[in-house]
């Protein structure tokens, strides 16, 4: 085990807690200041980096020790910050590569793909960070650090990791100058069976394994 998984382990809660508080707000920030849409052409090597980082929080959370709230029930934060604004932004920012699909879960390998929104998964995750912050600003560090290490596991933890697949592949299919597929309608608003859901997605997914077999760097090679 590394020196840094032992510090992680080890360290006191009140400095953890300032940490994670820290790379929370910093992504909060920063992914606020991408949604004006001052920079377009750099929202997703901007959303790469963010959310590279976020998960390094959050995989700090998984790896420390299990934390145990000060009080048996959530205190009362009152009414939630709204975070339509922040998904409409993203939503017309990100209009052409929003919509995406989600097929990888190497524990449920006959689980159908399902279509997903970057705009829903930055609003859905600010959202669940924002509440853990709302209580470390109210001095409750036990109940933030609980809180940002539940959600880590139960949804924000999966919805970062899937939205960071997303914008990887965006940014190799431009560096390595892949055009996109189009996706075929699939959107997350469409009343899809399974079936249909899985053939779409499993389509996209073919030709992208395909192209990326194909090609190695900028040189082209024979398919495999």
């Amino acid at each position: 085990m590394s020196d840094a998984t032992l510090n992680i382990l080890g360290q006191d809660p009140d400095d953890f807690a300032v940490s994670i508080a820290d790379q929370i707000e910093s992504f909060i920030v920063a992914v606020t200041e991408v949604a004006k849409g001052e920079d377009p052409d750099s929202a997703v090597p901007f959303l790469l980096l963010e959310f590279s980082q976020l998960l390094l929080a959050g995989g700090r959370l998984g790896a420390y020790q299990d934390v145990l709230p000060d009080e048996r029930y959530e205190p009362d934060l009152g009414p939630e910050p709204d975070v339509d604004e922040l998904r409409e932004r993203f939503a017309y920012l990100l209009e052409p590569v929003d919509v995406y699909s989600e097929v990888f879960d190497p524990y449920e390998p006959r689980k159908a793909p399902v279509a997903h929104r970057i705009s829903d998964d930055v609003a859905d995750v600010v959202a669940d960070l924002r509440h853990g912050l709302a209580h470390y600003g109210a001095g409750r560090t036990a109940e933030a650090l609980w809180w940002w290490q539940f959600s880590y596991f139960s949804n924000w933890g999966s919805t970062a990791s899937a939205t960071l697949r997303a914008l990887q592949s965006l940014v190799a299919h431009v560096r390595l100058d892949q055009p996109l597929e189009a996706l075929d309608g699939l959107d997350t608003d469409e009343d899809l069976a399974e079936d249909d859901l899985a053939e779409q997605a499993g389509r996209v997914m073919a030709e992208e394994i395909g192209a990326r077999l194909g090609v190695r760097g900028n040189h082209a090679e024979p398919r495999l």
